[in-house]
């Protein structure tokens, strides 16, 4: 049998060519997008990644501080270990520890958070009048502190045969039988001119005594334990009666400052002068030998 002719040949080439030409291209395999991960949580994720605590965490929570809570005030009013036994004092000069502690009654045995440190305060100002401020505190375990300070004299009123002390505020605030030395006398004795009784009927006696004392709280501490009496014979006229037989005319109760700094240059200028004046202490004056 005769084989293909050279045309059947380039027929049969001719057609592969056609069916190459006809075979579709491979397309590329699409990208996936991957599947989103599933939140574990029931709610919304929170910024920053951060969930918020479930409801049941919440409850446990906070029944957990009520119990620790109620344990702590359970600990601190029923333990037989917190409770107040002991009642320190510090401060006292005059007054002793004793009678700070039995004017405080501090209720020993109570439970120490239950002590009321302000009615301690307060019952000690009221009855002695000899305390000036005081701090109460608990001092755990078991303890109750009093810090006090007490009242300094600044004047004397003499009342019979005893001393009434007077402080740079003028509270008149105890009676001794003892005069305590450095702390001049408080005379206040209005004269009989005209200008005295108005400036009694104006001030009163005690608006009178109080500048004196703040006359005494203002001299230097040099003239201060050289001053024995301080007399007041109106608002305008007070003045001051030294060791030595000196005195001192200080006028009014103003002006302190600046009359104790002219008062301590005379003094140092004129060590032999027994009469100072510095009620105008701009313009001072001073005699004497």
């Amino acid at each position: 049998m005769a084989g293909p002719t050279t045309a059947q040949r380039g027929d049969s080439k001719s057609g592969k060519s056609k069916l190459r030409l006809r075979t579709k291209p491979r397309l590329k395999p699409e990208s996936r997008p991957e599947p989103q991960r599933k939140s574990s949580g029931s709610g919304p994720p929170r910024p920053g990644g951060r969930r918020l605590p479930s409801r049941r965490t919440l409850i446990v929570s906070a029944a957990a501080v009520v119990l620790v809570g109620g344990a702590a005030i359970g600990a601190l009013y029923g333990s037989s270990w917190l409770r107040a036994t002991q009642v320190k004092v510090a401060g006292t000069e005059v007054l002793t520890r004793d009678e700070v502690r039995d004017a405080a009654r501090v209720p020993l045995g109570a439970p120490l958070i239950s002590v009321d440190t302000d009615t301690i305060a307060a019952r000690l100002r009221a009855e002695l009048p000899r305390v000036d401020t005081v701090r109460v505190e608990r001092s755990w375990p078991h303890g109750i502190s009093l810090k006090v300070t007490e009242r300094k004299p600044a004047a004397l009123i003499k009342k019979g045969a005893k001393f009434v002390e007077v402080d740079a505020g003028g509270v008149r605030f105890a009676t001794v039988d003892k005069a305590p030395r450095g702390v001049p006398f408080l005379a206040v004795e209005p004269g009989d001119s005209k200008e005295a009784a108005a400036s009694l009927r104006r001030f009163g006696p005690d608006r009178l005594r109080r500048e004196a004392v703040r006359v005494a709280a203002e001299l230097p501490a040099a003239v201060r334990k050289d001053t024995r009496t301080i007399r007041v014979r109106s608002y305008d006229s007070i003045t001051l009666e030294l060791t030595g037989d000196r005195e001192v005319v200080w006028g009014s109760g103003e002006r302190g400052a600046e009359k104790a700094r002219t008062l301590t240059a005379l003094m140092k200028a004129a060590r032999g002068a027994d009469h100072f004046d510095v009620s105008a202490p701009s313009s001072p004056a001073v005699s004497g030998s």
